[in-house]
């Protein structure tokens, strides 16, 4: 029988990569790395690191019905985390610790100041290695085994597109005739008309909606079509922008309901329209009076589709009756499980497999996300019998302790057997609100940051990062938006999956009636401000997290009486363990000087704020990968540091429509840029001329130079090697209206792209 199908403990990886950072401070390393740790700690530490290591896979299968055992884990990753914060900062402080030019004294006097400095430290490491021995010592009482390390399979060939078939929809034909049907019902005296589709989560309520809505019958019935998440915090500003928008207005920013719904209004009039009001929780007349206020004024014959799991919420609505959606039967069930495990009826193991297979189906009670979950699970064991007996034997196909969360066991044993460092990227994304849209670029970056990426030979993190994305939507944990492809969307039973095994560590400052209190161990803050958690309670709460690694702030709302601009200087003064740190639209015009005290930062976004200047202690920032400006429509930051050179990890620079009016000097020095949004060519070379672009021989994606005037000839635009950079895809070439290329024709053929780019353009 072929050997036991695994996945990998939640905690490996982050033992891994404990163990890599103090691999760097061990006796092998540089003087300076040696002498900023003591050596016997060192070794007491990696000891202790090894030992949990091993216990992690029994652990995570125990921790389900014993509370001791999840107790145990739950100090456990708050330890490894305390040491990945000491030992990140010693290795940036080894990194950093160089020898002035010409004065080889110098290092050594700066060793001796470390050393000094580091009796802290000293004391901060022998603090976490008696904790960590405290804990291996309680591994035997929980009798937990030790197990050999397992390297996960790599099934990266099995990915496939992200988008779903139509062929992978089973036993909804007469749900989606039904659906259609109503909607050609033209014998109603109503000019709009509210179809409910009700059902229990993951029963496929979107799937079905999605099936009708794209249906070329329906598409030709209908004047306009609309479709919007509405999701459980109801917010109706954000609902009547997305139905302006996706109805042909423009892009608003309007914050008086009665301008945009008389907007949305206008758009709707005398037209036949269908609007799918996806994911719809208020069950508050009031909320549903004002929001379909604009919806009168259609054509007879418009149409509302909404579609819920609260039968509250569709008796409001409704003015036909709701079509309920029930669970998949037992034989639509196996057909979609045979889809998605890519399991041949007219294979030699369809007969083998066919036994096991319908009995782990059953274990999905008819919920179509479960099935696709367990199924695209299966599909990497090759079809082997002894891996899928396996599963349907685990403790994870049993009942749980704590039934309250309503998560199905197939979902349970979808997660469990993801690798481990799978698990701590989707887990991450607990962190957002539920129907959150992730652009995938961007959580890549977050993990980046996070270090949740194990790097790989030959490959660059963001390539890694792709993987792992792609993976999980191979897996069904995400799923592509209904609204814009580019775009992804955890379903919502998967988010409670993802929150369960979040814990304390991941804090969601949003509904201040259920989330009232942050605990001490929180390493993981997102703030909406959409929601109805005052920011000031948050800032308040500084002092006693301290240990907080992540703050992003999303949806910017109604201001708070407190003074947000503020928060900047409060969260560099007391939060030192941050490694992001996002003030997306804040009201916010500087930066204080304490940003250079946060060494673990490695992801500062600043976009859509009005800041002006930006500090020369941000380029003390050796760790930060990634300094996002996307400033549309703020002008105010004329220019960048003049030592921007100096942040050498820096992979990522986005100042798309920022202010700037050149670049720093240097910056031919960022070697590892692999992103760079817009290169302004100075009108002088010695300050940074089109030539600094040649020696960026990473830059991927899209690359905007502008003010093509300021190149002198050919032969200075040939210097920036464009032709050489073969991971660009799109090039946009800019000279400002007033600007005089005297050499143009030349200039342009020396900028000419590599064949590979996608996208030219010349403006």
């Amino acid at each position: 029988m072929a050997s036991k199908f695994e996945g990998g403990a939640y905690l490996s990886s982050f033992v891994d990569v404990v163990l890599n950072k103090l691999s760097s401070l061990d006796v092998n390393s540089t003087p300076m790395a040696r002498n900023l740790a003591d050596q016997n700690l060192v070794q007491s530490l990696e000891n202790s690191l090894l030992d949990v290591g091993l216990v992690l896979d029994d652990a995570e299968q125990k921790q389900i019905k014993n509370q001791h055992v999840k107790k145990w884990l739950i100090d456990l990753q708050d330890a490894l985390y305390m040491a990945d914060d000491l030992l990140d900062e010693l290795c940036t402080k080894a990194a950093t610790a160089a020898p002035a030019p010409g004065n080889p004294s110098s290092w050594c006097s700066s060793l001796v100041d470390s050393m000094v400095e580091g009796s802290d430290d000293d004391e901060n490491m022998r603090a976490i290695v008696v904790k960590l021995e405290s804990i291996v010592q309680k591994k035997n009482a929980l009798c937990l085994k030790e197990e050999s390390l397992k390297h996960p399979k790599d099934m990266s060939w099995r990915i496939q597109s992200s988008l779903p078939e139509s062929s992978e929809i089973f036993g909804r034909d007469k749900d989606k005739e039904a659906i259609i049907e109503l909607l050609f019902d033209d014998t109603r005296d109503a000019n709009m008309s509210v179809i409910p589709i009700e059902g229990m989560g993951g029963v496929g309520k979107t799937t079905l909606a999605r099936l009708v809505y794209n249906d070329a019958r329906v598409e030709g019935n209908f004047d306009t079509r609309a479709w919007v998440c509405v999701s459980d915090q109801f917010d109706i500003f954000k609902v009547t922008k997305t139905l302006i928008n996706a109805t042909g207005g423009s892009s608003c920013n309007e914050d008086d309901l009665n301008l945009l719904q008389t907007e949305l209004k206008n758009k709707l009039m005398g037209k036949k329209f269908l609007i799918v009001l996806d994911d719809l929780w208020s069950d508050t007349s009031r909320h549903w009076e004002t929001l379909q206020k604009p919806f009168q004024c259609g054509k007879k014959g418009s149409m509302v589709l909404v579609t819920t799991r609260d039968n509250n919420v569709a008796n409001v609505v409704k003015t036909v009756p709701a079509h309920r959606l029930g669970l998949l039967s037992e034989e639509d069930s196996w057909s979609l499980f045979v889809k998605c495990a890519y399991l041949s009826i007219e294979s030699e193991e369809y007969s083998t497999l066919e036994h096991v297979g319908r009995e782990l189906v059953k274990k999905c009670k008819g919920l179509a996300l479960a099935v696709k979950a367990l199924g695209s699970l299966l599909r990497t064991t090759n079809n082997d019998e002894g891996d899928w007996d396996s599963v349907l034997k685990s403790e994870l196909c049993e009942g749980f302790e704590d039934q309250d969360d309503m998560i199905i066991p197939a979902l349970r044993i979808s997660y469990h057997y993801l690798p481990s460092n799978l698990k701590r990227c989707f887990v991450y994304c607990s962190l957002f609100p539920k129907d959150y849209e992730f652009d995938k670029d961007e959580l890549v970056l977050l993990w980046m940051a996070e270090e949740l990426l194990q790097p790989k030979r030959r490959k660059n993190l963001e390539e890694i990062g792709c993987e792992y994305f792609d993976q999980l939507v191979a897996r069904s944990f995400y799923q592509s938006s209904s609204t814009d492809d580019n775009f992804y969307v955890i379903h919502d039973i998967m988010h409670d999956l993802a929150t369960i095994y979040a814990g304390e560590f991941y804090f969601r400052a949003e509904k201040f009636e259920e989330n009232n209190r942050i605990s001490n161990t929180t390493r993981h803050l997102l703030y909406n401000s959409r929601g109805n958690y005052p920011f000031s309670l948050l800032v308040a709460t500084c002092s006693r997290v301290k240990d907080v690694r992540t703050f992003l702030e999303i949806n910017l709302g109604p201001k708070d009486p407190f003074n947000m601009e503020n928060a900047p200087h409060i969260f560099s003064s007391q939060l030192n363990c941050l490694r992001v740190l996002s003030f997306n639209m804040f009201p916010l015009f500087s930066l204080p000087d304490s940003i250079g005290e946060l060494i673990h930062l490695r992801y500062l976004d600043l976009s859509y704020t009005s800041i002006e200047t930006l500090p020369k202690e941000l380029c003390k920032l050796y760790n930060l990968q990634t300094l996002t400006l996307k400033l549309h429509g703020c002008h105010r930051l004329k220019k960048l540091p003049n030592n921007m050179q100096d942040l050498v990890n820096l992979h990522h620079l986005n100042i798309e429509e920022a202010g700037l009016q050149e670049m720093p000097k240097g910056i031919s020095k960022m070697k590892k840029l692999q992103f760079l949004s817009d290169y302004i060519v100075a009108k002088h070379a010695e300050n940074n001329g089109i030539e600094e672009l040649g020696a960026l021989t990473n830059i991927q994606k899209s690359l905007r130079i502008c003010q093509l005037e300021n190149i002198i000839d050919g032969d200075q635009a040939s210097e920036a090697r464009i032709a050489e950079k073969k991971n660009i895809r799109c090039l946009d070439l800019t000279s400002s209206s007033n600007g005089n290329m005297v050499d143009s024709q030349d200039i342009l053929n020396n900028l000419r792209p590599h064949t590979t780019v996608k996208h030219f353009q010349i403006n």
